[in-house]
């Protein structure tokens, strides 16, 4: 395999969620109060590990410890989900370099995707936010494919929807589970440590090529062949 400095991608695929936008913490609020509300357990590091980056309907089974009916899986992510996109109203701002690398992949003609599993109303919320809305026309959700992150389907389907090869591809990911699905996907995978550190990353079973703690230091160092 040949070093991340030296590969050239034909597609670029983002996550969304503590990716494009250092948005976890406000996620994290809302759990807080969605938790709190049902008289749940706080959300550990571990559990985040253990959840960042999966569906709705995988996560609240998981928190409420039972199955849950297709009406309590709406209810509670409609709840959870509104909490977030208005405790993160006028707080949200690309990460650093998003703009830069979005910039030089348009220069080169490289397409780029998101492969998220925020749901609809989050995606339009937080793109339009960030002002990247207009910047990014393919965009795949885990709720549109069988099998949500650590899959790879999303990443797939993205890399389908580009016209690109998945191996032909490089993501950029911040969670273990999104990690998983990349490297599943057969893609690179470039991890930000917007939430997870570098050393957290790196010991999981689907380890970055490289972790950055935005895009400007991946410009700087393995992405710089883009800008020179």
């Amino acid at each position: 395999m040949i070093p991340l400095s030296e590969f050239r991608p034909h597609g670029v695929v983002f996550d969304l969620d503590g990716t494009l936008t250092d948005n976890m913490a406000c996620h994290a609020e809302a759990f807080a109060l969605f938790l709190s509300r049902h008289g749940l357990p706080a959300m550990t590091m571990a559990m985040r590990e253990r959840l960042d980056g999966k569906r709705n309907s995988e996560i609240f089974p998981i928190l409420f410890a039972r199955e849950l009916t297709l009406d309590e899986l709406r209810a509670f992510a409609e709840e959870k989900e509104s909490a977030y996109r208005e405790l993160s109203r006028a707080r949200l701002q690309p990460l650093a370099g998003a703009v830069l690398l979005l910039d030089r992949l348009a220069v080169r003609g490289i397409g780029v995707a998101v492969a998220t599993s925020a749901p609809e109303k989050n995606v339009a919320h937080t793109l339009s936010a960030i002002g990247l809305a207009h910047r990014i026309d393919v965009i795949t959700r885990s709720d549109t494919v069988p099998r949500g992150k650590p899959f790879p389907d999303v990443f797939l389907r993205a890399a389908q929807e580009l016209g690109v090869a998945p191996e032909a591809c490089l993501a950029f990911e911040d969670a273990p589970v999104g990690l998983a699905a990349a490297r599943s996907a057969g893609m690179r995978c470039v991890a930000i440590t917007s939430t997870f550190s570098a050393e957290m990353l790196a010991a999981t079973d689907a380890p970055p090529d490289a972790a950055y703690r935005d895009f400007d230091a991946y410009l700087d160092a393995d992405g710089s062949w883009l800008v020179n």
